[in-house]
């Protein structure tokens, strides 16, 4: 069995239950991340209306030219301001973070460090 087997319900089981007591509205969506071992990628939610604000990942084009890899913490940190910047582009001033079941540390930490650098608030 691969570790990511044994890791991947546990980081699911973690993420039903912190979702339980988070919830985006319209004026403090959610900011959603997910990590996988490539790539970063962040969501702002408004979970009333069921639509996405925006969005920023490792993936998108003009980040591929900036990163040489997608699943490491200089990436995570582009992402994070970058969905900083959009999200205060659509009007989104504060937001409640969600760190998807995975620990508050290295990648998903240096991408809250870097949206909160470029104006966010949560």
């Amino acid at each position: 069995m691969f570790k990511q087997e044994i890791r991947k319900p546990k980081v699911q089981k973690r993420h039903q239950s912190i979702r339980v007591n988070l919830f985006g509205t319209s004026e403090y969506p959610r900011l959603a991340v997910y990590r996988s071992t490539k790539h970063i990628y962040a969501q702002v939610i408004d979970d009333e209306k069921h639509v996405t604000v925006c969005s920023a990942s490792s993936l998108d084009k003009d980040m591929r030219d900036k990163l040489k890899h997608g699943g490491n913490i200089e990436a995570a940190k582009v992402v994070g301001e970058a969905v900083a910047k959009k999200a205060l582009a659509a009007g989104v001033k504060g937001v409640v973070f969600d760190r998807g079941g995975f620990l508050y540390h290295g990648r998903v930490q240096a991408l809250a460090d870097a949206a909160r650098e470029a104006g966010l608030e949560f």
